[in-house]
C-alpha cells in the first residue's frame, strides 16, 4: 500500500464516524449530545439520534392505549426535530433520525445490529445515587457489553460545556 492509499484509508476511518445519542428527557442527555456534536465536528463525522417510545401500559381500553401511543409518537417526533436543529447548528449537517417503539435496550441493540454506519454510542451518566442510569447499567452488564460491536463512550454528567468542548 502506498502513502496515498494509506492517507485515503485514514481519512475514511475518521470521516465515516457516526455518533449515536439516545434521546430522553434527562439533563445528562444534553451532555452526551454536545459531546457527540463536537466529536462529529472535529472528525468530519455525523450524529444520529434514537428516540424509543415505550409501549403503553394502559391496555384496558384499546382506543385509549392507541391514543396514548399516537401522542407519545408526536412528542418523540417533536423532540427529535428540536434536537436535529441543534445538531445542525453545531455540526453543519443534519443527523440521522431513528424513532422506534418498544423496550429501550432491545430497540437500541436492534438498531446497532441493523445500522452498520453507527460507529460509536455516546451516553451520559446520571448524577443520582442510584448509579449511572438504567441504560448504562444494562449495557455494561457483562452479558451485553461483550456483544457490542462498537465503542461505548460515557460522558460524566458533571462536565461543563467548556469541559466537553476541551475534551472533544
Amino acid at each position: 500500500m502506498n502513502s496515498f492509499d494509506a492517507d485515503r484509508e485514514l481519512r475514511a476511518a475518521t470521516t465515516d464516524r457516526t455518533f449515536l445519542v439516545v434521546v430522553d428527557d434527562s439533563d445528562e442527555m444534553t451532555k452526551a449530545l454536545r459531546y457527540a456534536c463536537r466529536r462529529a465536528q472535529h472528525t468530519g463525522g455525523r450524529v444520529a439520534l434514537l428516540s424509543v417510545i415505550q409501549p403503553a401500559e394502559f391496555q384496558h381500553w384499546m382506543a385509549v392505549g392507541d391514543l396514548m401511543q399516537e401522542e407519545a409518537r408526536e412528542n418523540a417526533e417533536t423532540r427529535v426535530n428540536e434536537l436535529a436543529a441543534y445538531v445542525h447548528e453545531q455540526t453543519g449537517s443534519m443527523p440521522l433520525l431513528f424513532i422506534r417503539e418498544g423496550r429501550l435496550k432491545d430497540e437500541l441493540l436492534n438498531l446497532l445490529d441493523e445500522e452498520e454506519q453507527i460507529s460509536i454510542l455516546v451516553l451520559a451518566a446520571g448524577t443520582n445515587s442510584d448509579g449511572p442510569g438504567p441504560l448504562i447499567t444494562a449495557l455494561t452488564n457483562r452479558d451485553v457489553v461483550g456483544q457490542l460491536r462498537l465503542p461505548l463512550t460515557i460522558v460524566p454528567a458533571a462536565l461543563s460545556e467548556a469541559d466537553i468542548d476541551a475534551l472533544s
